[in-house]
């Protein structure tokens, strides 16, 4: 039996949270028989497959196991497994209202064929590592720039938090990219959008993030990466100035963009900036509840920290100075013509 939609949730050692997640789905208000859940488990140490055969849901629920191979790859087998029409991915760490999946299905119903849905913040926020409030901050923007033109998103805006998308399109540009293991999900994106897709922001179509990520070294290894990643994807999309790491450095500060250049210049002194601007950013918020302005300061510092390891991994990928300064040349030049 083929369903009209197909939930594919990649999961990794958060069994509790899947759980809840799978519950919040049993109670949606689109019909259970119009759609089915497909669970990869990526390896977990503790498989999830027997507490799951143990459910009672009302809707059609598969489980997926396989060796530990990465979110692009776990997603694409649970996408292979699915039989609806439109995909829809969250993570295992969401948490979704009645609404969500039938917010999905209006939107494309409506003739949108990529959906990008509205990713709220976990409501114990204030206590979650400042990390964890920057991501959050930087969702409110996404959120507060498209919620006015919800049809002028971009395919590099693609997150798998929460997205769907026609599965006959998805298999049409190839799938994720398995060998990125970092920003996987813009870069179907962008394929998505350049073979014609139409994209939508769905501010109904909401899930809730809460993350259990308290580790800084983790992320600031994660930043690193998106920039080794990102720079992956723009020689594979030279074509789209959104997709090249390089367009970042002329949305921040002017302020900022010689620290970030530091970075690319001398990558050990962008790793000593990165840590002292995080661990700044960090003696602030303490004293956040004092005056606003001192939580603003905060998310200023772990977005500088961020980007001095997004930079370090942009270095990292070119291999050498002078290839990083080469691509930088090249971005500028692009940019002034496409504006000529």
């Amino acid at each position: 039996m083929s369903h009209r939609v197909s939930v594919v949730i990649s999961t990794f050692n958060r069994l509790p949270l899947l759980q809840e997640l799978l519950d919040a789905l049993g109670k949606q208000t689109l019909e259970a028989d119009r759609f089915e859940v497909v669970v990869i488990d990526d390896g977990s140490r503790e498989p999830v497959a027997q507490a799951l055969e143990q459910r009672r849901d009302p809707f059609k629920l598969t489980v997926v196991s396989q060796a530990n191979a990465g979110a692009a790859a776990a997603r694409h087998a649970g996408i292979t497994k699915a039989t609806g029409d439109v995909v829809v991915i969250t993570d295992d760490d969401m948490l979704v209202p009645p609404e969500f999946l039938a917010e999905h299905l209006k939107a494309h119903d409506a003739g949108n064929t990529v959906v990008l849905g509205q990713i709220l913040a976990d409501e114990a926020l204030g206590e979650k590592p400042l990390f964890e409030r920057f991501h959050a901050e930087q969702l409110a923007k996404f959120v507060a720039r498209y919620r006015e033109q919800p049809t002028a998103v971009r395919g590099v805006m693609v997150c798998t938090g929460n997205v769907s998308f026609r599965r006959v399109d998805y298999l049409a540009v190839g799938g994720f990219d398995k060998t990125l293991s970092r920003s996987e999900d813009r870069e179907l994106g962008v394929r998505l959008q350049k073979a014609g897709g139409k994209l939508y922001f769905a501010e109904h179509a909401r899930t809730r993030h809460r993350s259990d990520h308290t580790d800084l070294s983790v992320w600031m290894r994660r930043n690193y990466n998106y920039g080794v990643f990102d720079s992956r994807i723009h020689h594979k999309h030279p074509d789209r100035l959104d997709a090249d790491p390089w367009h970042f450095l002329f949305l921040v500060n002017p302020i900022s963009r010689g620290l970030l250049l530091a970075a690319v210049t001398a990558p050990p002194v962008g790793k000593l900036l990165s840590r002292a601007a995080y661990k700044a950013a960090e003696t602030v918020d303490k004293v956040r509840d004092v005056h606003p302005a001192f939580a603003r300061v905060a998310i200023a510092g772990a977005t500088l920290s961020y980007g001095l390891e997004y930079f370090r991994g942009v270095r990292e990928e070119a291999g050498s100075l002078s290839n990083a300064l080469k691509d930088l040349g090249s971005h500028s030049w692009k940019a002034l013509t496409s504006r000529a």
